[in-house]
């Protein structure tokens, strides 16, 4: 028999991918993960960067999930608080759109369905008084304010990819499975290395196929198989312009269409504004936000904001495909974002696990279930470990995030201080592994600009499957909202260059 046997093999370094390769290993099992570019390099990247429960999901009675989600919401932030951390929405009230007693049962609702214990309470805002209110328009003088959380999307998928790595997983970035089949007990999978052309035979005991948007392709064209449930493309788009308002709070704005849209703080100088709810029916890794949809999020965001946003103020937009449940509703808005895990392979056979659906809320309580469903299949698993179980860099309390800033700037004076709560946000406690030694500026290396350095770059390659420069602008950081162009290729040129002997110092 070719190829090395694992316990699952995973398709798709998405965030659900990368959950359930963590919680796979850390349960004993062998586990091959293969993601075609880069990790979190398509939908798990492009969210509007939230863990929420849903408030509108209540409109269309998904109480099961918001509540699995809103419990979920609290376990994630206490697991990452560095780059998970509190966020207050505050909810214009609208004449003529959801009356008053409706927003006021649904943050009850909000505020109960999830046993909530860290985060405060909903609570009415007076906008004549509240600095909330400045940036409104004056009709404006009531709405509500609640809780919900922050993420950095592409930082929680690669630190579950991390930790599922330490846990003794296979994970190869660049790496396409080409064909899969049933042979006897097991599946033989087919990979090509992208970047090298290199071909190798694999084979599992079980096959999870989280391949996100591409997942219709991945069973026809790869498994050749069938699926029990359908897949119903959502394009979703956002855009990103210089800050709107000078406090920490966002906001969620109800249209007239009845789609509600996010006002955000984003990365200390810019404010987010999305989504858009469209179907998409083209390759989803060609994706991008429409001249369309940057007009509606513009218009409905000024539709509050007392000063226009203009399409010709956006510095950066991007969009992603949700590869959602089809349940048969007519608009793409009232699609469920909930999952559904189709399971195939009779009695004797390997086992398949198809991932549909999802949000990033869930992604850990989604990697429980998908393993739940093969626990007859592989009885050599463990139990589950994920609830409470920290990820890399993210061991201090929830509250403790500036008590570990003063600490790292303490540690390293050299550092400026705005570096340095950027670094804290994205590596945690890990920071210390990356700046071991490192006592003059120069020790940093290269400054590739924004405060991106060579010491940071050699980590990233070493430690997180970074590759390119997208790899380390978009996904790892958000940095290139901040390097110049000549900055950014200066910095490809560095890694083309470098990269083989950095890989190589780290064996």
């Amino acid at each position: 028999m070719d190829g090395n046997l694992y316990d699952i093999a995973v398709i798709g370094g998405g965030v659900n991918g990368c959950g359930i390769a963590r919680d796979a290993a850390g349960r004993g099992l062998s586990v091959y993960l293969a993601e075609k570019n880069d990790l979190a390099g398509a939908t798990s990247s492009a969210s509007t960067k939230l863990i929420h429960g849903g408030l509108r999901y209540l409109e269309y009675y998904a109480f099961r999930l918001v509540r699995e989600s809103l419990i979920e919401r609290e376990v994630l932030l206490s697991m990452a608080p560095h780059i998970i951390w509190p966020l207050r929405f505050v909810l214009p009230h609208q004449e003529g759109l959801r009356p008053v007693w409706l927003i006021r049962l649904g943050l009850f609702l909000y505020d109960h369905l999830g046993g909530r214990k860290l985060l405060p309470a909903s609570r009415l805002v007076d906008f004549r008084r509240d600095p909330a209110g400045e940036p409104l328009k004056p009709l404006f003088t009531k709405g509500f304010e609640y809780s919900d959380c922050w993420v950095d999307d592409a930082r929680l998928v690669i630190l579950n990819a991390v930790d599922a790595a330490r846990r003794g997983a296979d994970v190869r970035v660049r790496t396409e499975v080409v064909s899969a089949v049933r042979e006897h007990d097991s599946w033989k999978l087919e990979t090509r290395d992208n970047l090298t052309g290199r071909t190798e035979t694999v084979r599992s005991r079980a096959l999870i196929n989280a391949s996100g948007p591409w997942i219709s392709e991945v069973i026809g064209q790869r498994i050749g198989g069938s699926a029990q449930a359908r897949t119903r493309l959502v394009k979703g788009s956002h855009i990103v312009v210089p800050k709107l308002f000078k406090h920490a709070r966002a906001y969620i704005f109800q249209n007239a269409d009845r789609r509600i849209i996010f006002a955000i703080p984003y990365e200390q100088d810019f404010t987010l504004i999305g989504t858009t709810d469209i179907d998409y029916d083209g390759d989803p890794g060609s994706v991008a936000t429409s001249a369309d949809e940057i007009t509606y999020l513009c218009a409905a965001a000024s539709e509050y904001f007392a000063t226009p946003i203009e399409p010709d103020t956006v510095v950066w937009s991007y969009a992603g495909v949700r590869p959602l449940y089809d349940d048969g509703h007519t608009s793409a808005q009232e699609t469920s974002r909930d999952y559904v895990l189709d399971l195939q392979g009779g009695k004797g056979e390997p086992a398949l696990l198809n991932i549909f659906g999802g949000k990033i809320t869930t992604y850990r309580h989604l990697a429980e279930e998908a393993l739940k469903k093969l626990e007859d299949r592989l009885p050599a698993m463990g139990r589950p470990w994920t609830r409470g179980a920290v990820l890399p860099g993210g061991d201090f309390d929830v509250s403790g995030f500036e008590a570990l800033v003063d600490d790292l700037e303490r540690e390293y004076p050299v550092i400026d201080g705005v570096v340095m709560r950027r670094l804290a946000r994205s590596y945690g406690t890990r920071v210390r592994a990356m700046l071991v030694g490192v006592r003059d500026i120069g020790d940093l290396g290269v400054h590739f600009g924004a405060g991106l350095y060579q010491r940071e770059v050699e980590y990233l390659i070493r430690n997180e499957w970074a590759m390119t420069a997208d790899d380390i602008l978009w996904r790892r950081s958000k940095l290139g909202l901040r390097l110049t162009t000549t900055e950014a290729d200066s910095l490809g040129e560095w890694i083309k260059d470098n990269f083989s002997s950095v890989v190589s110092s780290a064996a």
